[in-house]
């Protein structure tokens, strides 16, 4: 059995190969990265090929021979867009005649009202169009994507925020971890709702007093004030508005999809705020 990770590179897909290599040898892994001098310093044991989700014919290339393939999805804002590149992605997987895809979605993504949903629902279809054998992994969100609160917080004797609803947050190590389960798994789902027990920017706080030892003045403001208080801290005015952004799926309700998929799938929780937190921050 061959087994491939696309975009291994990034940080979900270097969590996912370091995870992958704990539940089968590694001769039966193919790292699949855009850049294949940077994949081979960061993955010097196993076989390392060039796949660009530009080209359908790079992609094409690098998944032959390879039966399972965990399909981490690209970054919006590239040179081709997101929607293009899944679809070449997609395209090469039938070229290569793949026998399963387990895909990194968005939570309820064929329902969702977040404009961050939209590629993912496409994807999904797509797959399902091309009759792949297959499980979408409907990630909630990384604990690291609140860098920026976190830091505040153990930086100082306060933490903002202005989303009011609900988050699945959990490190994204233990979503990469979930994901190569289900990548060797025998029996799988078609979808599995990735998330940690649904928690508020409050409990975020509250878990961060706890991390930090620190008697925070944890507070909700308004998101133009949030996007202020980002440039005082020395961030440009782009940079400022795209990190609160972050926050909007979660004002919106999109992140609001309690499931046990990720525990059941892990074996055991999440770890909790307090713990993951510390363990960014001391990274």
């Amino acid at each position: 059995m061959k087994y491939a990770v696309t975009a291994a590179t990034g940080n979900f897909g270097q969590a996912a190969v370091k995870a992958l290599g704990k539940l089968t040898d590694k001769s039966n892994i193919i790292v699949i990265a855009r850049n294949q001098e940077k994949a081979n310093k960061f993955f010097p044991d196993f076989e390392v090929r060039e796949g660009n989700y530009d080209d359908v014919d790079s992609m094409t290339k690098a998944l032959n021979g390879v039966d399972r393939v965990l399909f981490i999805s690209s970054q919006p804002g590239g040179k081709v867009s997101r929607d293009i590149q899944h679809k070449h992605v997609v395209q090469a997987l039938q070229n290569a005649g793949v026998d399963f895809v387990a895909y990194t979605s968005f939570p309820d993504a064929q329902n969702s009202v977040s404009a961050l949903a939209a590629d993912h629902k496409m994807t999904e279809q797509l797959i399902e169009n091309a009759g792949i054998k297959h499980a979408f992994l409907r990630n909630n969100w990384y604990l690291e994507d609140e860098i920026a609160f976190l830091q505040m917080g153990a930086n100082g004797d306060s933490a903002s925020y202005w989303a009011d609803g609900n988050a699945g947050w959990a490190l994204e190590r233990e979503f990469a971890e979930a994901a190569v389960k289900v990548l060797v798994a025998d029996n799988t789902k078609d979808v599995y709702e990735f998330a940690g027990p649904m928690k508020t920017y409050d409990d975020l706080g509250k878990a961060l007093q706890q991390a930090t030892g620190k008697d925070l003045d944890i507070k909700q403001i308004s998101k133009d004030d949030y996007t202020k208080l980002l440039a005082a801290g020395g961030l440009d005015d782009t940079t400022a508005a795209l990190f609160a952004g972050f926050q909007d799926p979660i004002q919106e309700g999109s992140l609001d999809h309690a499931s046990t998929d990720l525990a059941d799938v892990l074996g055991h929780a999440p770890l909790d705020l307090a713990d993951a937190i510390k363990e960014i921050l001391s990274r």
